[in-house]
Formats: structure tokens, C-alpha cells, sequence
């Protein structure tokens, strides 16, 4: 291994875990629900690269954190907090409109926007950075002030991203089969992390720091033409016939109902606001741990360690058990309730948060936070990857995940501009028991999580409509292929 290239080196034991997943899943009892091979092939052939897509975005959106840590004095971690805040200040709030957006226009359509709208920020983030760095350039306004408008414009594309990706699955994949399906959208979100920690540190290490925005413009413009081809949002468009998903739009044939009806409808639904409150809890912890560790280890001089070097491929690992976790125990142990999964996954998550108190000095402090990190995703896997489909419908979706990942990313702004504000900066941040409020701050929402999952317990999706006793049949309406266009 020794001759092996570093990243390959950290790419493999993902791929092994991978492959591993596979044969579990494939060894699994199957919910037979008439899906013909056909079928299946073509469905994987429409939410992989829609899902890589996912995952390179990630690498678009978090490669900022690895870029201001690279730019050395000339950023602090006051000035990443202030960036990332309103990146998601204006992620969150972007869900209320694209969101209602995406149920209009269709996923395809919508995630094709936000890889086009991503690259472009990403190209622009990176000549600010190459003329400050080269030409010792002062943008107007000051760096961070130009960073944060150009982040925020970013964030406004990617929050498009989970949307998208939850809109067309939820058209694809009947409810008995969506545990899983979080599950994989974990391992979306734990690749995703990987290439953005991971792959960026690489590219920050073997070339300028301004390559940390360009090249994951380069990759997401190429998926912008890969998905124009391939995907489609429903069966039906790409030479299938549709069916009965039996989630809440079961049964639902009328017209689709405007946003505020949508809104109005879902906040009165007591299961709805518990899940808001979980995933703000959630998107507090999650950035929490992913966004302030590298900081932590590269300031206090831990950045040697191993948890420190590898910290993308061990949040992908986390990441990916987690997810996986979560999505088989949910439909073969909870029978696809997916609020036991989060109770499980908030007690695991409290408990690595009151451990942290103890550890700020120990090198047992990254592997806890690893444990933490393959909690949280595995939640957020089942909350807005699932639990959003289920309980809006296809129908309905994208309104549905939008106001779930609206309270992610409140709840990650909370953390961003808190974190911000208490945890050290300059010469003080090299001492780690300056670093104490961090693992305090981390004990309350994990706690009030853990709560609040248990309150969701036995909730499930209430069909419109009694739903036919398996999915229709789902063979090719024909032998022609239509040529549907999506949105």
C-alpha cells in the first residue's frame, strides 16, 4: 500500500464498505411488489447519477471550509462562521421557494439548475480567491463580505439539491421500499463529505487553493449534461407505468394544491412539526461536529492524527454504516417507521455528546465525534431523505423536504453563528481547553432530539385513499420507449 497514491489509499476502504453493503442488501429478504428487472435497471440508471450529482454538490458547497483554513491568517474561524451563516441563512430560507418550486417544475428540471447554478458560484468563488492570493487583490467590501454573497448565491442553487433528489425518488420508490433508500441517501451525503473534506484537503495540498472551487465547478457542469440525458422524474417518462407509491398522496387525484394550502396543511400535522424540530436539532449537530473538528485539530496541532487526516473517509464511513443502519432496521425491524430509527440513532448521539465534555484533551475526542457524525447522518438520512416522502407524498414532496431541510439548515445557522462567536481564534485557539465550550454546546440539542424522536414513535403516512395491495405491475407500457422530457 505504501506505493499506492494517499487518496487511493483513503478511497479504498469506502469502496470495500460499499461493496460490502451490497451483498447484505442483496442477501436480504426482497419486497416484492411487481417490479420487473427492467424496471429496476432503469431505476437505478436514474437516482445513481442524480444521487452523485447530490454528492458533488456537497463538495461544491462544504470545499469553503477546507479554503479558508488554507488561506491561513488571511481568513479566522470568525470569518468561516460568518460566511457559512449566511450561506445557510439563505439555504434555509430558499427551501420556501424552491421547494414549491420543484413540486411545479419537476426534480429533473431542478437539479439541473442547481449543478448549472453551483459551478458557476464555484468558478466566481474561485477567481476571488485566485486574485486575492496572486494579485493581492481587495475585493470591495472586504474577503469575507464578498465570500459570504457569493456562498449565500451558491447555497441559494444547492438548495435545490435534497429537493430534487427526494421529488424524483418519491415517484420511483414505493413506501416498503424507502427505508433503504434513506439509507443510501446517507451514503449520498457520507460521499459527499468525503470528497469535500477529503479530496479538497488533497487538491489544497498538491496545487493552489483556488482548485478547491474550480474543480468541483468542472465535475458538477459534466453532470449537468449526464443527467439532461438520463434522468426522468417519473416511471412513466422513461417507458414505464407509473404506481402507487402508498405515501400520503395515495389516493390524492384532485389538482395539486397551491404552496400556503401545502404549508398550511403540514404545519398542522403534529408528526410534521416534531420531525421540523428533530432536523433543526439535527442540523445544529451535524455542523457542529462536521464543520468545527478540522478547525479544532488544525488549530491545536492535532491535524497529524489519524481521525485529523482522515477525517472525510472516516465521516464517510460513519456515514455510510449509519445510513444503512438505519434504513434496514427501519423497514425490517420497525417495519418502515422511521421515528425508532431516530430515537435510537439520538440516544447514540447524547451519549457520544456528554462523553465529548470529558475529552477535549484525549485523543479519544475524534473517534466520538466520528460516532456522533454516523449518528446524526443516519437520522438525517431517514428524516429528510424519507420520512419527507413519506408523510408529503410525491405529490407533494418537494414542499415537504423543503420545509424539513429549512429547519437542517436553521438549525445549522444557529450553530455557525454561535460556534462562531465562543470558540477561540488566533493564538488562544491553539490551546484545547479553550476549546471547552465546544463540547458543551454540543449536550442541549442532542438531548432535546433525543426527546422529541421518541414522540414520533409509531408515526405513518395516512393515504388519501385506501392504496392497492402491492404496486401495479411495472413492466414498459409498451415496446416502444417513450422519450419524455421530465418537468
Amino acid at each position: 500500500m505504501s506505493s499506492m497514491p494517499s487518496w487511493l489509499q483513503q478511497l479504498l476502504p469506502i469502496v470495500i464498505l460499499l461493496g460490502a453493503i451490497a451483498l447484505v442488501i442483496a442477501s436480504l429478504p426482497k419486497v416484492e411488489l411487481g417490479h420487473t428487472e427492467a424496471f429496476k435497471r432503469r431505476r437505478f440508471f436514474n437516482w445513481f447519477p442524480l444521487g452523485m450529482t447530490y454528492a458533488f454538490l456537497y463538495m461544491g458547497r462544504y470545499n469553503v471550509n477546507v479554503a479558508t483554513s488554507a488561506m491561513g491568517s488571511r481568513t479566522t474561524n470568525e470569518d468561516f462562521g460568518t460566511i457559512f451563516f449566511w450561506g445557510t441563512i439563505v439555504y434555509g430560507v430558499a427551501f420556501l421557494l424552491n421547494g414549491p418550486l420543484t413540486d411545479k417544475w419537476g426534480g429533473r428540471r431542478t437539479i439541473l439548475i442547481s449543478a448549472a447554478g453551483s459551478s458557476v458560484c464555484n468558478v466566481l468563488m474561485g477567481a476571488v480567491v485566485y486574485a486575492v492570493l496572486t494579485q493581492d487583490w481587495q475585493p470591495p467590501g472586504g474577503l469575507v463580505a464578498t465570500l459570504s454573497v457569493l456562498y449565500a448565491t451558491n447555497m441559494y442553487f444547492q438548495s435545490f439539491g435534497a429537493v430534487s433528489i427526494v421529488k424524483v425518488n418519491a415517484s420511483w420508490f414505493h413506501v416498503r421500499e424507502r427505508g433503504v433508500l434513506g439509507g443510501v441517501f446517507g451514503i449520498l451525503i457520507s460521499l459527499g463529505v468525503y470528497f469535500a473534506y477529503d479530496w479538497s484537503r488533497f487538491i489544497t495540498q498538491s496545487a493552489p487553493t483556488y482548485w478547491v472551487f474550480f474543480i468541483p465547478a468542472v465535475i458538477l457542469a459534466a453532470f449537468v449534461v449526464l443527467d439532461f440525458f438520463v434522468i426522468r422524474d417519473t416511471p412513466g417518462q422513461a417507458g414505464h407505468r407509473d404506481f402507487d407509491t402508498a405515501d400520503a398522496s395515495s389516493g390524492d387525484l384532485g389538482p395539486r394544491l397551491g404552496v400556503f394550502t401545502v404549508l398550511r396543511k403540514m404545519l398542522s400535522n403534529p408528526t410534521i412539526v416534531v420531525i421540523l424540530m428533530i432536523e433543526f436539532c439535527s442540523g445544529y449537530m451535524r455542523n457542529a461536529i462536521m464543520q468545527w473538528y478540522p478547525k479544532f485539530a488544525k488549530s491545536t496541532g492535532i491535524g497529524e492524527s489519524f481521525v485529523a487526516s482522515n477525517w472525510g473517509m472516516l465521516l464517510c464511513v460513519a456515514g455510510i454504516t449509519g445510513g444503512m443502519f438505519a434504513g434496514v432496521i427501519s423497514d425490517k425491524v420497525f417495519d418502515s417507521r422511521r421515528g425508532p430509527v431516530s430515537a435510537v440513532l439520538y440516544g447514540g448521539m447524547t451519549l457520544g455528546a456528554v462523553t465529548t465534555l470529558f475529552l477535549i484533551n484525549h485523543v479519544m475526542l475524534g473517534w466520538t465525534v466520528i460516532f456522533m457524525s454516523l449518528c446524526v447522518i443516519g437520522v438525517h438520512g431517514m428524516l429528510s431523505g424519507t420520512a419527507s416522502m413519506d408523510f408529503g407524498g410525491k405529490k407533494n414532496a418537494g414542499v415537504a423536504v423543503g420545509i424539513i431541510d429549512g429547519a437542517v439548515y436553521a438549525g445549522t445557522a444557529l450553530q455557525s453563528l454561535l460556534l462562531g462567536k465562543i470558540l477561540p481564534s488566533g493564538p488562544a485557539a491553539k490551546d484545547p481547553n479553550n476549546w471547552s465550550n465546544w463540547p458543551i454546546a454540543l449536550v442541549p440539542l442532542s438531548v432535546v432530539g433525543l426527546v422529541l424522536a421518541t414522540r414520533v414513535w409509531n408515526a405513518r403516512p395516512q393515504p388519501k385513499a385506501a392504496p392497492l395491495p402491492t404496486a401495479a405491475p411495472v413492466a414498459p407500457a409498451d415496446t416502444s420507449p417513450r422519450t419524455g422530457t421530465g418537468g
